[in-house]
């Protein structure tokens, strides 16, 4: 099994957000998960900027940071330090580049366990996705959907419960005479 970092997944998760119709990551949030001053950690990135096209990573222009900063920044002062300029977002593959111009064990750590969050939500999207073509589809299928609709959704609802029953059944303490 993988050694994990002490990060916990939520905290990542939360410092994905979604600009440009895109899921990316801060600089300044990647700093601070890698343990690096975000300062550097753009330092390394100028140094190897060939590594790092536009799909990889961009700057936000000063609408869209104006536009981040009311809608997730804090009124906490403290919390706009280093939010003087632009910050530089990354995209999944930019994350990913960032472990070969990051060379420390702390990044090197962090990069595959945010690699793999990303994966995970691309996974949940695309089964969700599928599920939403599922029953559009059985939308269109069905003419007078209401009831139908309702009745199948009922049908779904005893399903689980009957296999939640067996589930519970399974785990139960047998009691009484054992052959």
């Amino acid at each position: 099994m993988h050694k994990e970092t002490n990060i916990p997944n939520e905290i990542i998760t939360s410092k994905i957000y979604f600009i440009r119709e895109q899921k990316v990551m801060l600089d300044r949030d990647l700093a601070k998960l890698y343990n690096v001053e975000t300062k550097r950690l753009k330092e390394a990135v100028r140094r190897k900027i060939e590594r790092f096209p536009d799909d990889f990573m961009f700057e936000l222009t000063k609408e869209e940071f104006e536009n981040w900063r009311s809608q997730f920044a804090t009124s906490n002062s403290s919390d706009k330090m280093g939010l003087r300029y632009n910050p530089m977002v990354f995209t999944e593959q930019g994350v990913a580049m960032l472990s070969s111009v990051l060379n420390s064990k702390t990044a090197i750590k962090v990069n595959i366990q945010i690699i793999r969050i990303f994966s995970k939500m691309r996974t949940m999207l695309l089964s969700h996705k599928d599920l939403l073509l599922k029953l559009k589809e059985i939308e269109e299928k069905v003419p007078s959907h209401d009831e139908q609709m309702l009745l199948i959704f009922e049908y779904i609802k005893q399903f689980e419960n009957t296999k939640q029953q067996l589930v519970e059944n399974k785990e139960r303490t047998k009691i009484g005479y054992k052959k």
